[in-house]
């Protein structure tokens, strides 16, 4: 006697017909499939909302570029003029632009450092895509 848990004799609860094993893999390689293209489909618009915030944020940093360089420029010809109260206008601009070059050496040097210690090869990534890899082929097996 069958249960409502128990389809008996391999029938499949949709009115009593049996399934092949192929049929059974067959049905789970196409779900796999529409469930992959689904979480594609959904990390895309999930990346296309994210990128418009990225592209927003940097167009204000963009605009806090400019303003920072425009108050860097003012704050220096305000050093000049107060430096020019004790010395000629030439030499006022010539410490105010040698004090920017130390400023532009330091943090070129800094910059050039943080290149140097990146790692392009991302090695997390790749590591979670071999392992990925290795899960999809056990799948397989």
């Amino acid at each position: 006697m069958s249960t409502a848990g128990d389809f008996g004799g391999g029938a499949s609860p949709q009115g009593g017909e049996t399934r092949s094993l192929g049929q059974i893999v067959s049905d789970i390689s196409a779900d796999m499939s529409t469930l992959i293209r689904q979480e594609m489909d959904l990390a895309k618009a999930e990346m296309k909302q994210e990128v418009a915030k990225v592209g927003k944020g940097a167009g204000m940093f963009g605009g806090a570029g400019v303003a920072g360089f425009l108050t860097l420029l003012f704050l220096s010809l305000a050093l000049t003029g107060l430096l020019h109260k004790w010395m000629p206008w030439g030499w006022a601009a010539l410490i105010v632009g040698v004090l920017w070059g130390i400023v532009a050496a330091v943090l070129a040097m800094r910059g050039r450092q943080e290149i140097k210690q990146a790692n392009p090869q991302l090695p997390t990534t790749q590591q979670t895509l071999k392992e990925d890899a290795q899960w999809a082929k056990t799948l397989k097996n």
